[in-house]
């Protein structure tokens, strides 16, 4: 999986000026993290519209909360916060998780170690919407199974067998699609 692309520092002075309703301040606030902010959405959520006002919900409730902020943490994990509960708040509800089945572990290198991230990328689009999310936020935006539960309102258990469930699926999607064959097994 890639990495988050959320981690832009941001100097206090431009928080700051955007603080005192600087818009010049605030728009290049916007300018550093919209694409972040969009391409998060659009990992969890998997539509276009969905993620783009995800972006703009998420822009709005930044600049009118940015006095809630309290340079006590980066401010990019701030603001992932608040695109996250945005995208969540959409998903919530939503019933499509990896159903109980049971799916075939394969030998060998682990598939999604091997795989490319746009193989990848392309394979977490097939995922139901709420594990698409669990992946995401454990695997790229580094939230720990706590972080998932609570943002989901459910239990650790829940979040650590979606991420099971969906790695999982991943690793079938991958030997599906023939973009991985597990490797022999020796005689």
């Amino acid at each position: 999986m890639t990495a988050s692309t959320f981690a832009i520092e941001v100097p206090d002075l431009l928080i700051a000026r955007a603080r005192r309703r600087d818009l010049g301040a605030f728009e290049q606030i916007y300018r550093l993290f919209n694409r972040p902010v969009y391409t998060l959405a659009l990992r969890i959520l998997n539509h276009e519209s969905e993620a783009f006002d995800v972006l703009q919900d998420t822009f709005l409730k930044a600049y009118e909360q940015l006095e809630s902020y309290r340079f006590d943490a980066p401010f990019w994990a701030w603001l992932r916060k608040i695109a996250v509960n945005a995208a969540l708040g959409r998903v919530r509800g939503r019933r499509d998780f990896i159903e109980l089945e049971a799916i075939e572990e394969h030998g060998g290198d682990d598939p999604l170690q091997a795989a490319t991230s746009a193989e990848v990328a392309q394979l977490l689009q097939r995922l139901p919407t709420v594990s698409r999310a669990v992946l995401w936020l454990y695997h790229v935006e580094g939230y720990s199974h706590e972080e998932i539960a609570q943002s989901f309102e459910r239990s650790v258990s829940f979040s650590k067998s979606q991420v099971a469930r969906a790695g999982a699926k991943l690793r079938a999607l991958l030997a599906e699609d023939e973009i991985w064959t597990p490797a022999p097994i020796p005689c």
